[in-house]
């Protein structure tokens, strides 16, 4: 019956010396096809992980705008503002024209998305490791963000940030972002004299590719239903100056409210610039 322990006789058998070396070769043979099929799945595995990784384009180094295709884009193609947000634009185009800029970009805040790859000018690096891919930019310390590619959802209850949480994946060659969570103060800037919050419900899909080995496109759609009539599509042309050695350096907006001083021990700290009446700032020399 199933359970009960073997005969002594049949303990003898199987302890005679020649079936006990029979017994080491089967084990001994069993174990070498168990550690070889352990290897070659380890391999397999190794090796498609490989040619993935192999499979994705080089985003490493510094990119810089194209400003000038910035600069053509803020009248070639611009964003279908709705009716009454119009005005609003056309009045800051106006006012930038007479010399009297709006501040898009005040307070030493982060650009926030979509404003970053819009209207960016200033560089920023790719930074692709195990499950992230993070972009970091010049200019202020908050200029950070967190493309999460290891397969997890948005958030059901997100807090509403100014770059919003984004999630890619690979496409072939082709790096897709989707970013929702961005808090409505965010800007839809075309310039940095010229933008609208978006005022909330944001969603941006991105798509980046190498159009060439140094020039990177990203696709951008963003929809906005606050201030947009309809999803907006534009381009924006990034280069790639190995030659040069771009690095991406210490920057904060801050600074130039800011001169050199000394406090009341002697300590060096900033002062404040003095500004003109407008706001604007005037170095003293």
């Amino acid at each position: 019956m199933f359970g009960e322990l073997p005969s002594p006789k049949a303990v003898l058998f199987w302890q005679h010396p020649y079936f006990y070396k029979q017994r080491l070769v089967i084990l001994n043979t069993v174990e070498k096809k168990f550690a070889i099929i352990c290897c070659v799945t380890t391999l397999l595995g190794a090796s498609v992980a490989s040619l993935a990784f192999a499979a994705q384009p080089d985003f490493s180094g510094v990119w810089i705008p194209d400003v000038r295709d910035q600069k053509r884009q803020e009248t070639a193609n611009m964003p279908p503002w709705k009716p009454e947000i119009l005005p609003q634009i056309q009045h800051m185009i106006s006012e930038e024209k007479a010399g009297r800029p709006f501040l898009v970009l005040s307070h030493c805040l982060p650009h926030g998305m979509p404003s970053w790859m819009l209207m960016t000018h200033n560089a920023f690096e790719l930074l692709i490791t195990p499950g992230r891919i993070t972009m970091l930019g010049e200019v202020d310390g908050n200029r950070m963000r967190r493309i999460y590619m290891d397969g997890r959802p948005h958030p059901e209850d997100p807090d509403l940030t100014l770059h919003g949480h984004s999630i890619g994946h690979w496409d072939g060659e082709a790096l897709v972002i989707d970013t929702t969570a961005i808090a409505p103060q965010a800007y839809i800037a075309i310039s940095e004299a010229a933008g609208i919050p978006n005022n909330g419900n944001m969603h941006i899909l991105e798509r980046l590719y190498l159009a060439k080995p140094d020039v990177l496109y990203d696709d951008l759609e963003i929809t906005a239903p606050k201030v947009l009539d309809k999803t907006w599509k534009t381009t924006r042309i990034f280069r790639r100056y190995p030659e040069r050695h771009y690095e991406i350096t210490e920057g904060e907006c801050v600074e130039e409210d800011l001169v050199p001083g000394k406090d009341r021990f002697g300590n060096d700290i900033f002062i404040p610039n003095p500004q003109s009446p407008d706001g604007s700032v005037r170095t003293v020399k």
